[in-house]
């Protein structure tokens, strides 16, 4: 739990000194780089939903095992285990089950959220950029069709 906190602060810090605007930089500093913070935490949270699922197959098979072993453990009264351990294995699989849903539902909308700005990114109209050297220069009057080059200095 620590590991990631102090990966979170250091992507978060990382993504504050690189949040400052570049002179060529198209998108605004948060759109350029809440896109890949953005993908970064819908990976983090679809890992940690992983590990919540696998937790809950865990005491789920723990729980299957005693029952296999001894099926007097799994007793069910009132929609409950009469067994106090069998009971809390099961509320450990309940648990860790809705646990890894939300945290899939959050993975998911934050893939979702990246999505978005990449593609409103690049579908953005762009300027023609200003530090281009030599552009080539087409005019036409009088009938006569002039190609040049022209440069900025």
């Amino acid at each position: 739990m620590i590991q990631r906190l102090i990966r979170l602060a250091s992507c978060l810090g990382l993504a504050a000194l690189l949040a400052a605007p570049l002179e060529a930089q198209s998108s605004p500093a948060p759109i350029k780089y809440g896109k890949w913070l953005l993908l970064a935490g819908s990976l983090g949270l679809n890992v940690s939903a992983a590990d919540a699922h696998r937790d809950a197959d865990r005491a789920y098979d723990t729980l299957r095992d005693r029952c296999a072993v001894d099926p007097a453990l799994c007793t069910i009264t009132g929609g409950q285990y009469l067994d106090a351990d069998s009971e809390a294995l099961y509320q450990e699989a309940l648990r860790n089950d809705r646990r890894s849903r939300k945290l899939l539902i959050g993975g998911e909308a934050a893939l979702l959220g990246a999505a978005t700005l990449f593609v409103w990114e690049f579908a953005r109209p762009r300027g023609r950029p200003e530090n281009i050297p030599f552009e080539p220069a087409v005019s036409y009057r009088n009938g006569v069709t002039r190609l040049g080059v022209q440069m900025a200095w």
